[in-house]
């Protein structure tokens, strides 16, 4: 009896049209250099750097220093001088023993969480980014979800464990919701029941804490041991890349074992570079994280002004909840209309019924940005109100 053929594409063709019925459907948008001159309300560039010129220079010199790539992994031909300084002068600015630098901040999460936490268990807060779910998932160890934020919930796992060893993993800020993680707290557990705690920093270093140092930092945890913490080098950075901070026993640990440090190529000279110049730009401009914050603040009373869901922002993430996909894509071509590129969130981004337009404040935006960011939420609010 011959097998049964079928068009192997058309489960894709038949899931895709299931998307598109749902408003789920994503698309990829080319942006102009200008990014159509709109106002930037989408980007993680909390700090305005990705334009800035001193980086630009940076990764500019760097190219022509070292060329357009690292030519290879970090244990064979892609580490070079700048790599070994951008690691120093994290470790400087965050207060960390040792710092490795990866090609990406997704990467550095996988590294980290999968490699330690094999042989663990692995307790994981419900909001964590897609990263971390994955990393956990990578583990192939038992892996406890936590409802968001519930420290108790934290602490009756680790309680009930039978493995011997346990990693709990967390967002510091959460890059949907914008709040943070109750990080003193959770430590205090963690260290009772002598669990690791991995922080994922993406959205926190450089905007929250004193000189943008990080929630780590902020929670006078910077010096302990027991934390590992995860950052990007693509959001208040403005560059790309990723790296872990931890003592130095974690570090030889990932060069050893993390399979996404030792089979990637290393990250570009040029975002290295970058990243370098960018930390520079912090620690001599301490004043940037706050601005970032005071904006923050000021797009969220906006849009509790007008009567639509949003939070108390920790950083610069500022999220406007509108409910369903189709609402939220309606709500994304408004602020086009009107002038602001917003950022628009489905599932499986975010939770069933919780479809988002994501705003992100930057320290350079001005009174006139906000000025015509007010008139777009305007209308955004008279849609939700006949939607």
């Amino acid at each position: 009896m011959e097998p049964t053929r079928t068009d192997p594409l058309d489960r894709f063709r038949t899931a895709a049209a299931a998307r598109e019925a749902a408003g789920l459907r994503r698309t990829l948008r080319f942006r102009a250099p200008d990014d159509d001159g709109l106002i930037d309300l989408a980007s993680n560039d909390y700090l305005g750097l990705a334009r800035d010129p001193r980086l630009a220079e940076a990764a500019a010199g760097a190219a022509r220093t070292w060329g357009t790539g690292s030519t290879g992994s970090r244990l064979v031909t892609g580490s070079t001088r700048l790599h070994g300084d951008l690691e120093d002068a994290l470790c400087a600015f965050t207060g960390a023993e040792r710092a490795l630098v990866f090609s990406s901040g997704y990467l550095a999460n996988l590294a980290a969480v999968a490699a330690l936490g094999r042989d663990a268990l692995v307790v994981s807060d419900a909001g964590n980014h897609a990263s971390l779910v994955d990393a956990c998932r990578l583990s192939r160890s038992r892996v406890v979800v936590t409802p968001h934020n519930d420290v108790e919930a934290v602490e009756k796992a680790l309680a009930g464990r039978t493995e011997e060893h346990a990693v709990v993993v967390t967002d510091a800020l959460f890059s949907v919701d914008g709040d943070l993680a109750p990080l003193a707290a959770l430590h205090e557990t963690t260290a009772r029941y002598g669990a690791l705690l991995v922080v994922d920093e993406a959205h926190s270093l450089g905007v929250v804490g004193t000189g943008g140092r990080g929630a780590v930092h902020a929670a006078g945890l910077a010096d302990a041991r027991d934390v590992v913490r995860t950052i990007t080098l693509s959001k208040s950075l403005g560059s790309q890349g990723g790296a872990v901070l931890g003592p130095p026993e974690i570090v030889d640990t990932l060069v050893d074992t993390g399979r996404s440090f030792i089979f990637d190529t290393g990250l570009a000279p040029a975002s290295v570079a970058a990243a370098l110049a960018a930390v520079a730009i912090l620690r001599s401009q301490p004043e940037l994280p706050e601005h970032v914050r005071t904006r923050a603040r000021e797009l969220a009373a906006a849009v509790a002004a007008l009567g639509l869901e949003t939070c108390e922002p920790a950083g610069a993430v500022v999220p406007l909840v509108l409910g369903r996909p189709d609402v939220a894509l309606a709500g994304a071509a408004i602020c086009v209309e009107n002038g602001v590129r917003a950022g628009c969130f489905r599932p499986p981004s975010v939770p069933a019924g919780r479809s988002c337009l994501r705003l992100t404040a930057r320290a350079n935006l001005s009174s006139d940005d906000l000025a015509v960011i007010t008139v777009a939420l305007t209308a955004v609010a008279e849609m939700k109100v006949n939607a």
